[in-house]
């Protein structure tokens, strides 16, 4: 397993998610369809209401890597 993903696992924010978004030149609704999920869940994780976790987060750090967007972990909360 990668380093990457142990200690040093991102925490995906509302900050960083929207980034991501914006750098693959997308809307929350296609973004969703993309990650099949719903659009509201996109907003709500840029809204802060919740944070990804898991599986999803996980997920993102794949689409973001693949797509050689720049991120950094965050120290965990």
């Amino acid at each position: 397993m990668s380093e990457r993903y142990e200690v040093g696992r991102p925490q995906w924010d509302g900050e960083r998610i929207r980034a991501l978004r914006r750098h693959l030149g997308l809307t929350q609704r296609e973004m969703a369809n993309r990650l099949g999920i719903r659009q509201q869940t996109v907003s709500e994780w840029e809204l802060g209401v919740y944070n990804p976790r898991g599986a999803s987060s996980t997920l993102l750090s794949m689409v973001a890597e693949s797509t050689k967007f720049k991120y950094r972990a965050a120290p965990s909360k």
